[in-house]
């Protein structure tokens, strides 16, 4: 099959909502339609009988929660769709905003009830930024929660996005019926049993047919008639060139854990979803269909098997294709490189490939020699955007609590930073380790990561910082440069690529910092370039 063709039939999408949406659950029976698994997992918090396919780590079965994104790749309908399942719990932001420089197209899970929680807003932030097209999966209808209307508007207002329904819910809760398919034109009649592979599905090109009043009732088909009426007037049309630019969201809505509503979702979704789109380097734009392999490292994962001390890179296939045993370029070493035993996934179940294609996820064997954001090609020198590390909002000193074990303690911490877990930060005064992280639960997660898998063990002590700021003098030989190392010694480090960063005790000091050395530019984002301190001083 020609390269072309093979990208043509490649949709690699992330899956991102709020926790308890119910975005584990959707992976799962999308999985389920594809034939990839038999039988779902029960996903109950914190009392997880089987757990969730994409939930693999230990610590997310005793939590019931995903803090690792997970790669799927499934076929359905002859495509071929890669699923990156994120965390949805905010403490594991960065994991999700990482991801989505991996993915071509997003589907947001939205629970009826709750509506559009903070955690979506974020995210769905960062996908407007990139103009990532967006599908909205409204879940849980068999549950009471808000009208169908109301919470379109919720998804206007709060995530700013212009919503078009493609599918619309006859009644709700108890009364939940059924859903009347816009995009197709039929009725899904609703028996709440999730044993059912596939609903029943009538065909219905008129609403005002007889038919639907048999099918749901009078009430309900009236209720029907009168909402659609409605949704064609007050709804654009769906247009796939503006869903494409990320102008225009379909919604969709369903019920994933009783499997109801997913194939509609999924149908559609194979049928308008992007595939493998071109993305931005230092350089150039680069194009999929180009005869040269790019790709670079959005997520690298260590002990995936407890058994073996294995780290795998997964790289997001850019152009070309990507051959098992023959050298590519790791442009940041530029050193030439062999991947005998490249993987791809499903979950923790693993398959060596021979070839793979743009808009793939491959996981590469790593011995430590990939960071996160690294760029491998045929030869070309240029490094893929795009991949920020953000300032952390907890900060800890971290400790060693067994000194027999300082060799797997630093062998762990430096594993877990590569991973992208949090960031760690090296006191310039003292050499002193400190551990940034974007939320609290990730210091559970590395303290229980450490002991379980190198046998390590920690202990933190609270430090006082509001900001993380990297510093970026305008003229590193300045005078002003060496007064601010001089008088801030106490208060910098080194992040894990060497780059100065400066510790704000609080937001007034920060002000100060900057209006008396206003040649050394601070910034939020380790990449130097959405947010510099002038405009975002919080």
């Amino acid at each position: 099959m020609s390269l072309q063709k093979e990208i043509n039939r490649r949709k690699t999408f992330g899956i991102i909502s709020h926790p308890d949406a119910g975005k584990t659950t959707l992976t799962e029976k999308l999985l389920l339609f594809g034939g990839a698994i038999q039988e779902a997992g029960a996903v109950k918090s914190n009392k997880i009988k089987k757990g969730a396919t994409s939930d693999f780590m230990e610590i997310e079965r005793q939590r019931g929660i995903s803090v690792a994104t997970s790669v799927l790749a499934f076929e359905y309908k002859d495509i071929k769709i890669n699923i990156l399942d994120t965390p949805g719990h905010k403490d594991f932001a960065e994991d999700t905003f990482r991801t989505l420089t991996a993915v071509d197209s997003v589907i947001v899970v939205i629970d009826v009830a709750k509506g559009v929680e903070e955690q979506t807003v974020k995210l769905v932030e960062v996908c407007r930024m990139r103009n990532i097209p967006m599908i909205v999966f409204i879940n849980k209808l068999d549950r009471e929660g808000k009208d169908a209307f109301e919470l379109l508007d919720e998804i206007e207002q709060k995530l700013h996005l212009r919503v078009t329904p493609l599918s619309f819910p006859i009644g709700m809760g108890y009364d939940f019926k059924g859903i009347y398919n816009i995009w197709e034109k039929n009725v899904n009649l609703f028996s709440g049993d999730s044993r059912k592979n596939i609903e029943e599905t009538v065909r219905i090109e008129d609403i005002s047919e007889e038919k639907l009043d048999e099918l749901v009732g009078n009430d309900a088909a009236e209720t029907l008639r009168e909402e659609l009426e409605l949704v064609y007037e007050v709804y654009p049309e769906f247009k796939r060139e503006e869903y494409l630019e990320g102008s225009l969201q379909p919604v969709f809505f369903g019920s994933a854990l009783n499997n109801f509503g997913v194939r509609e979702l999924l149908d559609c979704f194979i049928e308008i979803a992007p595939e493998p789109r071109p993305k931005e380097s230092d350089t150039r734009l680069v194009q999929p269909d180009e005869e040269n392999f790019s790709g670079f490292v959005f997520k690298i994962h260590a002990n995936m098997d407890p058994k073996h001390r294995d780290r795998l890179a997964f790289v997001k296939i850019v152009s070309g294709t990507f051959e098992r045993n023959t050298p590519y370029l790791h442009v940041r070493n530029g050193k030439k490189m062999k991947f005998s035993s490249p993987n791809a996934f499903f979950a923790e179940k693993k398959q060596i490939v021979d070839v793979s294609y743009p808009g793939d996820i491959v996981g590469l064997h790593d011995t430590g020699n990939f960071k996160i954001g690294d760029t491998l090609t045929e030869g070309e020198q240029m490094q893929y955007k795009g991949i920020p590390s953000f300032s952390p909002e907890h900060f800890k000193y971290i400790n060693n609590a067994d000194p027999m074990k300082s060799k797997q303690l630093e062998k762990g911490i430096d594993q877990l930073m590569d991973e992208g877990v949090a960031q760690l930060f090296v006191l310039e005064l003292n050499g002193r380790k400190v551990i940034g992280t974007v939320g609290a639960l990730q210091f559970e997660v590395i303290q229980y990561r450490l002991e379980h898998e190198y046998g390590a063990k920690c202990s933190y002590e609270n430090l006082n910082v509001h900001k993380a700021c990297w510093v970026d003098p305008k003229d590193p030989q300045s005078e002003e440069f060496a007064e601010f190392k001089r008088v801030k010694s106490k208060f910098l480090a080194k992040d894990k690529r060497g780059q100065l960063v400066f510790f704000a005790d609080s937001a007034f000091t920060l002000q100060m910092t900057q209006s008396k050395y206003p040649n050394v530019t601070l910034h939020f984002v380790s990449e130097f370039e959405p947010t510099t301190i002038h405009n975002s001083v919080q």
